[in-house]
């Protein structure tokens, strides 16, 4: 093996030579010897040569580059996804070129000179680009070229990977069957922009998601699993709709009342403080995320341990908080759209729903149903819905869970079942993990099997002092935590900050503004 030939091959791989920071998908020369990070690996390889010969091969280590194992073989992937074949490449080379003249023509005839320079600029670098290294960025928006396929065709994806004979199931598939059918159209409105003035050739629109009627004809069989079902899910399994109404446990779907929006407020803190005295949680959702954070400063303001939710606050965190709520840390999260679906929170007894006539998505229908589901794993679950007016589909939604209630009540009747909360223990999840490892990486070295106890806390508490004086407040916190843990204190209620929990260090809106 010519040892340049090789890295020439790497390089076609799309792996860049860098002999100083060893890298994924790069790789460095020290004489006869090429040392690899592919792109796919945890590890390295060390390549080394004796004239034209593999003289051998090594897996090391890619920080202390010790050897972990020696291979007889090895298989090198491209470094990125896009790769093709020269040859290939050169095929579509000629077909973008002709879609760009096709292209450039029609702006001139529309005296659009600004776009059609963009346009030839581009493209034309972009067509050096993968001749001579054989990518370009944004290779993907040419896709329909490199991959032979004719305009307007579906691209490929994952479902052509299985066989003909599969079963796809479609969890909440309210939600998931409108995201499949926006996808496309959210896709070209933003392309189509782009090849309207310049800067990009009109089959970049062909790299796109698939169509719902492309994604149909792909899905011949599948389950559509929802408490709420829109008309396609029904329509597409030719009205085959199983229901599964009626709960093992006899829990029935909550009473729901409509009080007058004007006072939902002040009316809300009197049901509130009555669901604390009960040691129960409550869940208000709100229609902005403003206002989510304002209410929870407001409560906070009002002796109520509240926080807030929404998609602003990462994964990790919000599994934080949900798990806050149920431990009891604070009593009341409020939300705007993430309080609905896949929550599983028995010490809910009460769900707020504030604003419930405002017609629109957040207040239609299927939300109002799925938020009022929150609470039906109490047994003194209620749910408030504050509005001026009954709207359309405040009325549907009345209408459906009362049809459920009388279907589980005659179900208990009959079988004699009496209603019981389901008890759902709480489980420890990735996020304390990622805590634990946070703690571990203050104290490397230190176990309680090398010291007793009191040195652990000593060396604890002197770590725990220095990040608070380098104001790293939020490591100095676990670290705190950790030290109660193993004094037996546990964390102690009094650590949370007066207004407002929030894993992490994170404050309410009114202790910034403080």
């Amino acid at each position: 093996v010519d040892r340049d030939k090789l890295l020439r091959e790497l390089v076609m791989l799309q792996y860049e030579r860098n002999d100083v920071d060893m890298r994924r998908s790069t790789f460095r020369v020290r004489g006869d010897t090429v040392e690899l990070a592919p792109a796919y690996k945890e590890t390295a390889l060390r390549i080394g040569f004796f004239g034209d010969f593999v003289d051998n091969i090594e897996e090391i280590h890619p920080i202390t580059h010790e050897t972990i194992a020696e291979r007889n073989r090895v298989e090198i992937y491209p470094s990125k996804h896009f790769m093709m074949p020269q040859e290939r490449i050169q095929r579509a080379v000629v077909t973008i070129r002709e879609e760009l003249d096709a292209r450039l023509a029609e702006f001139e005839k529309e005296d659009k000179v600004l776009e059609a320079h963009r346009l030839k600029t581009r493209t034309l670098y972009d067509i050096e680009m993968m001749q001579e290294i054989g990518y370009c960025k944004g290779i993907e928006n040419y896709s329909r070229h490199l991959s032979g396929r004719p305009p307007g065709s579906s691209p490929y994806c994952l479902l052509d990977y299985f066989q003909h004979d599969f079963l796809v199931v479609v969890d909440e598939s309210h939600v998931t069957i409108p995201q499949i059918r926006g996808m496309y159209n959210g896709d070209r409105s933003r392309k189509q922009t782009l090849v309207d003035h310049g800067f990009r050739l009109p089959s970049a629109l062909d790299n796109r998601p698939l169509r719902i009627d492309e994604w149909e004809k792909l899905v011949k069989r599948a389950i559509f699993a929802s408490a709420t079902p829109a008309e396609y899910e029904i329509r597409a399994s030719a009205e085959v709709v199983v229901e599964q109404i009626n709960r093992p446990t006899g829990l029935i779907d909550p009473p729901v009342s409509v009080r007058p929006a004007v006072t939902q407020v002040k009316d809300l803190i009197a049901e509130i403080k009555g669901r604390i005295e009960s040691r129960e949680r409550v869940l208000v959702t709100t229609l902005t995320k403003r206002l989510a954070e304002d209410l929870s400063a407001y409560l906070d303001a009002e002796g109520i341990p509240c926080t807030y939710l929404h998609s602003e606050i990462d994964t990790i965190e919000r599994v934080q908080i949900l798990r806050g709520l149920r431990k009891g840390d604070f009593d009341v999260l409020v939300g705007v759209n993430l309080l609905r679906e896949g929550l599983d929170l028995p010490e809910v007894s009460l769900v707020a729903i504030l604003d419930a006539d405002k017609e629109g998505f957040l207040r239609s229908e299927t939300a109002l149903i799925q938020t009022i589901g929150r609470t039906a794993r109490n047994i003194n679950g209620v749910v408030l819905l504050y509005a001026d007016e009954v709207t359309k589909s405040m009325e549907r939604a009345l209408a459906e869970t009362d049809r459920r209630r009388k279907m589980q009540l005659e179900f208990n009747r009959k079988h004699n079942i009496t209603p019981v909360s389901v008890q759902k223990e709480i489980l420890t999840g990735i996020e304390e993990v990622l805590q634990g490892e946070a703690v571990e990486k203050s104290v490397v070295g230190i176990s309680t099997s090398e010291y007793d106890r009191t040195e652990v806390l000593r060396i604890l508490e002197e770590e725990m002092y220095s990040a608070s004086l380098k104001l790293e407040f939020e490591q100095a916190a676990r670290i705190r935590d950790e030290i109660f843990r193993l004094r037996g204190i546990g964390t102690l209620k009094s650590s949370r900050p007066r207004h407002g929990y929030r894993p992490g260090g994170r404050t309410s809106r009114t202790d910034r503004n403080r």
